[in-house]
């Protein structure tokens, strides 16, 4: 499909599933190049937007690791609040352990630095983001991504885990805001 109606906005296709597919393969390179030495790092996805990406990610992980997931929800409609609301929390001890968070996008940047300041209290080795989008022009706070899928514009998107007012989320390809 090139156009999409979800409630009251239309959305045209802007990234194909096959351009996703490369970018988690990529992703993935990095991390399993990175952590070839580390004992047992922890995914921390989250949801709901990442379930997509982390289903997708983990396909190309070559090493043991632990996953969990912790809910965390920063949007409203088109735009981010600013605050961020705990929904599910963590049940994992991250006390020495490689920290690998995964997001479907980081735009302002809020939600990392929220989760990164949250995270640094249980005292982890290290933390590190792998987010599938990146909004570089949004971004205004200090944690950004260790790995980028792909860069793209300020402009509403949804599909491959994100939404509009809940839907969206089920589709393969990732599509913008008509203006």
């Amino acid at each position: 499909m090139t156009r999409i109606s979800l409630h009251d906005k239309v959305f045209d296709k802007y990234i194909s599933s096959r351009e996703i597919i490369t970018a988690v393969k990529n992703i993935a390179k990095h991390i399993n190049n990175d952590m070839k030495n580390e004992n047992l790092p922890v995914f921390l996805s989250i949801l709901n937007g990442s379930f997509m990406f982390t289903s997708d990610l983990m396909k190309y992980i070559r090493f043991n690791c632990l996953l969990s997931f912790i809910k965390l929800s920063s949007y409203e409609g088109l735009s981010s609040r600013g605050e961020i609301r705990e929904l599910i929390g963590l049940n994992l001890d991250l006390t020495g352990k490689t920290v690998i968070i995964i997001e479907d996008i980081v735009d302002t940047g809020v939600t990392m630095e929220y989760l990164a300041n949250k995270l640094s209290e249980y005292k982890p080795k290290q933390l590190k983001v792998a987010s599938m989008l990146f909004k570089p022009e949004s971004c205004r706070n200090t944690v950004k991504p260790d790995y980028t899928g792909i860069n793209v514009p300020d402009e509403f998107i949804v599909g491959y885990g994100l939404d509009y007012k809940g839907l969206g989320r089920n589709y393969p390809e990732i599509y913008k805001l008509v203006k």
